[in-house]
């Protein structure tokens, strides 16, 4: 694993949602990504970079806010063509490929035109790049994509918002014992990152690796586990009763319960499942997330969920 200091998985205090997605779309990379919603200091980043030295041994590829396209996507060297050879300089979606997983902070504040060659190369796993009248064969990539947003800064467009598997809201903790524990644990960890050898960090270290152990094995028996047709219905009928734009949300809803009846150890989906990942996959896809209205998921929304489950 890469030396990096930086604060492990396991001791994030807090944003069980958040991990849960995450570890969703490591289990089941065909969900399509996570858009992490919330306000600056809840440790968005933090935990999404802990995940990613934790999951896939180092930080994540991360796409600055200023990049061009030749950044992302890669190019042909000017230099070389000037001289006549051909010389190709990978992007950060190759690089993405090679570590694992692509980062983008304050997606919404990204050129649309770029958010959309990302999602489309997240969701068919083929990088095609056409530049200076020269074509590169199309090539395999696949990552785990992750963006963060905070809506007080601007929207992401209906058609983008959809194309992210789940969405995460988070927000600052108010309970005070919580706050407390953030409070103890950061200040922990810089105070052990500045000793030669730390027992804290090496013992959170070593949960992060049984972490990954289990995350990977979930992985690995994912496309054993069944899911039945009363399950596939019950996904439909909670995307219609929801009013939901388009048959995304039920495919991620369907795959998300999957990953985590895989994760739990099971060999059948749930309706269990079911309820645990249906926030996630719907309330970026409900009626007033499309118009720009608000994203939520309120107490309204966890009744109707529960009644149609039960029902």
């Amino acid at each position: 694993m890469t030396e990096v200091r930086i604060l492990p998985y396991s001791h994030v205090v807090g944003q069980t949602d958040l991990r849960r997605c995450l570890e969703l779309a490591f289990i089941a990379p065909g969900i399509g990504g996570v858009l992490v919603s919330g306000e600056r200091g809840t440790a968005k980043s933090t935990t999404v970079r802990s995940f990613s030295l934790m999951a896939y041994g180092g930080l994540p590829i991360t796409l600055p806010i200023n990049a061009t396209e030749d950044r992302v996507l890669g190019g042909w060297s000017i230099d070389a063509l000037m001289t006549g050879r051909t010389e190709w300089q990978a992007g950060l979606l190759e690089a993405a490929d090679k570590q694992g997983l692509l980062y983008i902070d304050e997606v919404n504040l990204l050129d649309d035109h770029l958010v959309n060659i990302i999602l489309d190369v997240t969701s068919t796993n083929v990088l095609v790049v056409h530049r200076e009248g020269l074509d590169r064969p199309a090539i395999a990539v696949k990552f785990t994509l992750v963006g963060t947003m905070n809506p007080e800064e601007g929207w992401l467009r209906p058609q983008l918002l959809d194309r992210f598997g789940l969405l995460v809201p988070v927000s600052a903790e108010t309970a005070v014992e919580q706050r407390h524990e953030i409070l103890r644990t950061v200040l922990r960890f810089e105070e052990e990152i500045t000793k030669p050898a730390s027992s804290w960090l090496e013992q959170g270290a070593a949960r992060d690796r049984e972490i990954r152990k289990r995350l990977e094995q979930a992985r690995a028996r994912v496309g054993e586990v069944r899911t039945p047709d009363e399950i596939l219905g019950l996904c439909s009928r909670i995307a219609a009763r929801f009013e939901v734009a388009g048959h995304r949300g039920e495919k991620v809803m369907a795959l998300a319960a999957r990953a985590q009846a895989a994760l739990n150890g099971h060999r059948v989906v749930t309706s269990d499942d079911v309820g645990a990942v249906a926030e996630f996959a719907l309330a970026h896809r409900l009626p007033e997330a499309v118009y720009g209205e608000s994203i939520k998921w309120t107490t309204k929304e966890r009744d109707q969920l529960n009644e149609i489950i039960s029902g």
